[in-house]
């Protein structure tokens, strides 16, 4: 599920609980922003595109914050004219995650993530690694080292 939508002269392909940064929009953090200028919708592989914008369709979306981007450097020269002006700029935009998708009459939003709480090959195989060199008789602790059993018996006698 996806959607293209226009805000701030832009046009953003989003989908439900992506995070995206847009134009500053008037709203405070924690609000609702809906989004009406939907230019198309995409669902289970059927494209709806509008003409200019799908009827019925928006998006909306929860302000997590207003920011700025990182400072562009604007730096001019005259060359051989010894003048140069460096100035600098820094965007305003609002933080958004996107809520929900509403088109053909359903509402499409993210499913919460679910933590299971299986237990996996590797937990019950670390516990008995770290106990193993221990649980060893002392002539398999001598293998441990990477030489053959032979050369380890040669050597303590």
């Amino acid at each position: 599920m996806f959607a293209v939508i226009r805000t701030g002269g832009k046009q953003y392909r989003v989908t439900p609980n992506a995070v995206l940064k847009v134009e500053k929009l008037d709203a405070e953090a924690g609000g609702t922003v809906t989004f009406t200028d939907v230019l198309a919708v995409g669902v289970d592989g059927s494209l709806t595109i509008g003409s200019p914008i799908v009827a019925d369709a928006s998006v909306t979306a929860t302000v997590i914050a207003q920011d700025r981007l990182d400072k562009v450097i604007i730096f001019k020269k005259r060359r051989r004219q010894n003048s140069r002006r460096r100035n600098g700029h820094r965007q305003h935009v609002t933080v958004l995650r996107v809520a929900g998708i509403n088109a053909n009459g359903q509402t499409y939003s993210a499913e919460p993530e679910t933590i299971q709480a299986d237990t996996t090959e590797a937990d019950t195989v670390l516990p008995a690694a770290f106990d193993a060199p221990e649980s060893l008789a002392p002539e398999a602790v001598d293998n441990i080292s990477g030489e053959p059993p032979e050369a380890v018996e040669e050597a303590q006698e």
